[in-house]
């Protein structure tokens, strides 16, 4: 099985990239993202690589960092209906960090926005990984906490209804979680929602 590919960019098409290493030219379908990533024709590249056999088929899926990879077998391999297709598109529309960050908020519109993902997709993708994201939320890792605690409407009110005066301003849910965890660091533990909301402000004003 190969794991990894290490040599020059032969190629790159709508959907995968030729990598020449030492001669040979190895086939690998990547989402866009990773795709936009790549140096040009004859630069050096690294891909992660997960290789995909079926009795009638190998095929190798390219991505830029081994958190992508993960993505990418965690939603093959636990959510029903998701194949290597519909993953590729949904790690082409968002990042492991704002897809982990979708999941621990149940944003299913934000999830259903890659090409292929219905509701009905999007919610089992939600409910499958929910514990799973965590784990694998990269640079989101620091506030992934409270946004699972947001998403299961289990978060202290003052929390809630601060996220809910910034997203009514017409900020993303994410991003007023983002600016309220923050907040919280600012304004320390037993603050109200009013000052969550001044700080988490300011955060969003840098």
């Amino acid at each position: 099985m190969i794991g990894k590919l290490k040599g020059t960019v032969d190629e790159i098409d709508e959907d995968y990239c030729v990598v020449d290493v030492h001669g040979v030219g190895y086939v690998a379908y990547c989402s866009a993202r990773t795709l936009a990533t790549l140096p040009a024709p004859g630069e050096a590249v690294v891909l992660f690589i997960e290789t995909y056999v079926r009795e009638d088929m190998i095929r190798l899926y390219g991505f830029q960092s081994g958190l992508e990879r993960e993505w990418f077998r965690l939603l093959m391999n636990n959510v029903q209906g998701v194949g290597a297709k519909v993953a590729l598109a949904i790690l082409s529309t968002m990042a492991p960090a704002d897809l982990a960050n979708a999941i621990a908020l149940r944003d299913i519109a934000m999830v259903s926005r890659a090409p292929g993902v219905g509701k009905k997709v999007a919610e089992r993708i939600v409910t499958e990984l929910k514990n799973k994201a965590p784990a694998f939320a990269g640079s989101a890792s620091g506030t992934i906490g409270l946004k699972q605690e947001l998403g299961e409407g289990v978060a202290p009110a003052p929390i809630t209804d601060a996220v809910s005066a910034l997203v009514n301003l017409g900020y993303s849910r994410d991003i007023a979680a983002n600016a309220i965890a923050a907040a919280m660091k600012t304004a320390g533990e037993g603050a109200d929602s009013a000052k969550l909301i001044r700080f988490g402000l300011k955060e969003l004003a840098r």
